[in-house]
């Protein structure tokens, strides 16, 4: 979940909201991304099973909207962030060793990952944990040194935007800054049927995660509001050119030139994790696909074993979409798409609640929870489509394009696709 974004975001924020705003709206996507973790939880317990949007809404609401939502994930959903994290992890390295072409340092992150997610599952495991045990240490020592060396008095800057009144168009813009650094909370529904007890470790991973994330984001917003000013905080206006972070203002600030290099090592490996997390759930959709009939036999996953060739094919469709795209491109689609099927997937809840059906009814915190993520999704969703009418029409046809491939898929399959919400879940390995 950790990226660039909780480093960027309260540098745009600071020029319009002061320092209490920022972090009432920072408890506000917390509550947004928890609300979306608590009904993706029910969810998870109802669908034990791997292939995230794709098995959740083939199973609860129609086999077209899983059809659609897995080939969403297939051309955009995972191989843009795997391209996005892996370029921005080639500019941070050039940062550290100037002179390092930042595309082929992408190009070398996918492929060392594509093999070490390909190998085996012992490999695969022992790379997602190693790069975020990394992380993890390199963040809590940013964390520790901002407390410990920081400023502790609260903040009395105000923003240059100022008027007197509340910023509300400033605080609502800013929930979609909150939102993209919060991606990544659902992550383990992909992979749910190698999880030893899927009903109960999926929905406490994404619970669990989500709310330490959201801690740790707060701690991290004190330190920049507590130490920086909105005019150094513009820094992040020019972040494409220069790599430089809020982070990196901060840490040089409190120990120095050193501190500089260690936040670029740490945005560094935070982006080849996050490159790392998308590589090893993503393929996991594409067998899943397989496994229905969707997709070829070769993408599916054998026995105790990776989906090599789903693993291959999601790295090649990165690498195209690393030399064929801005990052600003690929973020925006992506954005769209995850956010529409992450609404779909919320609405499952009231689907299950108003209808018969043999799942358990989901109780009233539930319920509650999945009207909040659905709401901000929707929310989003007007906002991002107003601004960029276009990005309608491309969704409009990528579901025209999906859909009619679904139904020559099913037509040209005959009885074989049965339909996956009469299927029984597999017992957990």
């Amino acid at each position: 979940m950790v990226g660039a974004g909780v480093f960027l975001s309260a540098g745009f924020m600071a020029q319009d909201m002061g320092p209490g705003t920022i972090l009432i709206a920072w408890v506000v996507g917390a509550v947004i991304a928890l609300s979306g973790a608590k009904a993706y939880a029910q969810v998870a317990a109802w669908v034990p099973r791997s292939g995230g949007e794709y098995r959740f809404l083939s199973d609860l609401l129609h086999p077209a909207l899983g059809y659609l939502a897995g080939w969403g994930s297939l051309l955009l959903g995972f191989s843009a962030p795997i391209a996005v994290n892996a370029l921005a992890a080639g500019a941070f390295a050039a940062t550290i060793v100037p002179g390092l072409d930042p595309r082929l340092v992408g190009v070398a992150v996918i492929v060392i990952l594509t093999v070490m997610h390909a190998v085996g599952l012992r490999a695969s495991k022992f790379t997602q944990n190693g790069l975020v045990l990394v992380d993890v240490v390199l963040l809590l020592g940013f964390v520790v040194a901002g407390l410990l060396l920081g400023s502790h008095a609260w903040p009395t800057w105000t923003p240059p935007g100022a008027t007197g009144a509340f910023p509300l168009p400033a605080f609502m813009q800013s929930l979609f800054f909150i939102a993209f650094a919060f991606s990544g909370w659902n992550a383990a529904i992909y992979a749910s049927s190698e999880f030893r007890d899927p009903k109960r470790d999926v929905p406490r991973s994404m619970l669990i995660g989500c709310a330490l994330v959201a801690v740790l984001y707060l701690i991290v917003n004190w330190v920049f509001v507590a130490n920086l000013t909105p005019e150094r905080a513009k820094v992040v206006f020019v972040y494409e050119q220069t790599r430089v972070t809020l982070g990196h203002v901060v840490i040089k600030d409190l120990l120095g030139p050193a501190g500089g290099v260690a936040m670029s090592l740490l945005s560094f490996t935070a982006f080849v994790a996050a490159a790392s997390a998308m590589s090893l759930v993503g393929p996991r959709v594409y067998a899943a696909m397989a496994d229905d009939g969707f997709l070829p036999g070769l993408l599916r996953a054998r026995a105790g074993r990776p989906p090599v060739g789903s693993v291959v094919l999601q790295a090649l469709l990165a690498l195209v979409l690393l030399y064929t795209n801005t990052a600003d491109q690929l973020l925006q689609k992506v954005g769209a798409i995850l956010t529409l099927f992450a609404a779909l997937t919320s609405a499952t809840v009231f689907k299950v609640r108003f209808t018969s059906t043999p799942h358990t009814k989901p109780d009233a915190l539930t319920l509650l929870a999945a009207t909040i993520h659905v709401a901000s999704a929707v929310f989003m969703l007007y906002f991002g489509l107003r601004s960029s009418m276009s990005l309608l029409g491309w969704i409009a046809g990528v579901a025209a394009v999906a859909l009619a491939a679904y139904t020559v898929t099913r037509w040209l399959g005959g009885t074989r696709f049965s339909d996956p919400r009469s299927e029984e879940p597999p017992p957990a390995p």
